[in-house]
């Protein structure tokens, strides 16, 4: 990478030999010989899933730029581990492709990194990792599969790809971290400790540990620019029970973000960023308290925690913070219906603008997949309150469709036209809230099989959209019914089905989701999580077809309430039509019928009274048609 941290072509095979050397001639563990395999994770300290340049390790070693994967490098071997999102991408990435081997998660007889590891190595073999970019959980899995079969696993504050990479490293980024008003917040950064203070003393716990990235932001009410979309900065949180602790360089944080934290009922010690580990072991070792670290945070401070010792006194479960950041209060549901409201005036302006320009097949009117990126950002720039994209715009022409994660570029772009799928992937970043849509569009005529695929995916976000469901469900339960129309004629897609969505925060967000994957950290669904709806069929090399909306949950009635549990439902805040005459009308169902023509109509009401005027009436027009109610 060059020093603004962008990949330099055709260095693959240099930078394995170089880091192969460094491998071979290191002097680690007990046996003091060199390291046989060496594990290169997508995370960065705060176990981030989109890492600022600095960061990007495993993107740098492999070429491979998707946000998730794992490498594992070797003296004779280089191989990744992605999921179905990636499998295309890699397989054009990966730098030299004759040197690596791509191994497909979740594709029956991947065997695991772990098992891998175990099985494949010389015996009494030294993996080694960087401890503070793998978590507790993962080390402990990889640990233990590798101390069955007689190797060591060895933590090493010496990051080898850092070597590698050398004096063309990006730094550390130095945006300035601003506060986020509690108009937008709806609770205080006081009454948040508070909470956590409360948690704490439930567990029994005296210290808790915050490492998240968004939940440091969340819990502070603050906001900054570190990570590319993702409105956050690199800090660590630590909370006793009289004060609050903030990891972090002081130098970024305004004067303004800093009173209004006071003001919150929080005034805080700031410690240097990167003394976080030096403060843990030392409070560890005096106090003979309880600490309260989330699994998922680094291994490395993990044992600054005092993990691993006799008399371990770790709290490993996730933070409050997580579960109360995903359940929105009531100004954080009007804040993010606001945003999606906006948004869809955005998305209806530039696919209407966009349907003429493809329509009138003259060469001024040519739209590419950057341009046509560009253009909806522009019309979200329109809207109050936006600050940026929440994530790089996937803008995909036919066979890029079917690269889950696909972004553009000038050697890829393609122009939009009237015969394949164009597949729309975007969301904004709004002070009232973050926002993720798809839309699948075809400006031509489809063929029967492309009619049924795209029938068939809307089916599945129909099915998940209208489902009743008991309080607390975990989101794997659900799952099945984005993809029974599918799995009926032997089709799937290799993604989840959903994620949660932050109040102007990550796009993705945890604890809960729905996937045939299980999230081992879902609390269960309730009321106030925002989550994505977005099944999908992708036909390589040919087109993809996802449709995506965000929904609140809610609670519903229904003629019993088995055990007082309660149940709930989906509401959608997604305005943008979608297709319909892409759609297979005999595939569909008196039901699912009315839920497009009720979901239309709201669409209409709601956006419609907001493209008023001259400069919107191609916009109204089209929203107009779009969501003429349809019949069989």
């Amino acid at each position: 990478m060059t020093g603004d941290g962008k990949m330099v072509a055709g260095k693959g095979a240099i930078k394995l030999a170089k880091l192969r050397d460094l491998l071979r001639t290191a002097t680690v563990g007990t046996n003091k010989k060199g390291i046989d395999a060496y594990i290169v994770g997508s995370e960065d300290s705060h176990q981030s899933e989109y890492l600022a340049p600095k960061d990007q390790r495993r993107s740098f070693i492999s070429g491979f730029s998707g946000s998730a994967g794992t490498a594992i490098i070797t003296q004779d071997q280089a191989l990744l581990w992605t999921d179905g999102r990636y499998f295309a991408q890699a397989t054009k990435e990966l730098d030299p492709p004759e040197a690596w081997t791509l191994m497909k998660e979740g594709v029956v007889g991947t065997p695991t990194q772990a098992s891998w590891l175990a099985s494949n190595l010389s015996s009494q073999s030294n993996v080694a990792v960087d401890p503070n970019l793998i978590s507790n959980m993962a080390w402990s899995a990889i640990n233990a599969s590798l101390v069955a079969a007689g190797h060591s696993f060895l933590p090493l504050e010496k990051n080898f790809v850092d070597l590698v990479w050398g004096s063309d490293k990006p730094g550390m980024p130095a945006n300035k971290v601003v506060g986020q008003p509690l108009k937008y917040t709806g609770k205080t950064a006081g009454e948040k400790v508070e909470l956590c203070r409360q948690a704490m003393r439930d567990e029994s716990v005296t210290t808790l540990v915050v490492t998240a990235l968004d939940e440091v932001a969340y819990l502070l009410n603050w906001r900054g620019s570190d990570i590319h979309y993702n409105p956050v900065f690199f800090a660590y949180v630590v909370i006793t029970l009289d004060k609050v602790h903030i990891f972090i360089d002081q130098s970024k944080v305004t004067q303004e973000a800093k009173q209004q934290l006071k003001d919150e009922g929080v005034d805080p010690q700031y410690h240097p960023y990167d003394t976080i580990g030096m403060y843990l072991k030392e409070r560890s070792t005096a106090s003979d308290g309880k600490t309260w670290i989330s699994n998922s945070s680094s291994y490395a401070l993990h044992v600054s925690c005092g993990s691993g010792e006799i008399n371990n006194k770790l709290h490993t479960n996730i933070t409050p913070i997580c579960v109360m950041k995903a359940i929105k209060n009531t100004v954080e549901i009007k804040g993010m219906k606001k945003a999606h409201l906006k948004d869809g005036v955005a998305v209806v302006k530039y696919l209407a603008w966009l349907e003429e320009k493809v329509k009138s097949k003259s060469e001024e009117s040519l739209v590419t997949e950057l341009s046509g990126a560009a253009q909806l950002e522009k019309f979200r720039a329109e809207q109050e309150d936006f600050i940026g994209p929440s994530f790089c715009t996937i803008s995909a022409v036919g066979a890029h469709g079917a690269i889950i994660h696909y972004a553009p570029s000038p050697e890829t772009d393609t122009p939009i036209n009237d015969r394949e799928f164009y597949l729309c992937d975007s969301g904004g970043q709004y002070l009232d809230g973050t926002t993720d849509i798809t839309r699948t569009v075809h400006f031509g005529s489809p063929t029967a099989f492309e009619r049924e695929c795209f029938t068939r995916v809307f089916k599945g976000q129909c099915a998940l959209a209208n489902a009743i469901f008991p309080t607390m469900i975990k989101g794997n339960y659900l799952d099945i019914l984005a993809r029974k129309s599918l799995w009926e004629v032997g089709l799937d897609y290799l993604h989840g089905t959903a994620h949660g969505v932050g109040a102007y925060l990550n796009v993705h967000e945890g604890p809960m989701g729905i996937s045939w994957r299980l999230h081992p950290d879902d609390p269960g669904l309730q009321i106030g999580m925002f989550l994505s709806n977005e099944p999908g069929y992708y036909e390589d090399e040919k087109f993809g077809i996802r449709l995506e909306d965000v929904e609140v949950i809610v609670e519903t009635a229904t003629p019993h309430n088995f055990k007082s549990r309660g149940f709930l439902t989906f509401e959608c805040v997604t305005m943008v039509p979608i297709q319909s005459n892409l759609l297979d009308k005999s595939l569909l169902t008196d039901q699912e019928i009315a839920y497009l023509n009720c979901y239309h109509a709201k669409c209409l009401k709601k956006v419609g009274p907001l493209l008023q005027g001259e400069a919107n009436q191609q916009a109204l027009s089209w929203l107009q048609r779009a969501t003429v109610p349809i019949t069989r």
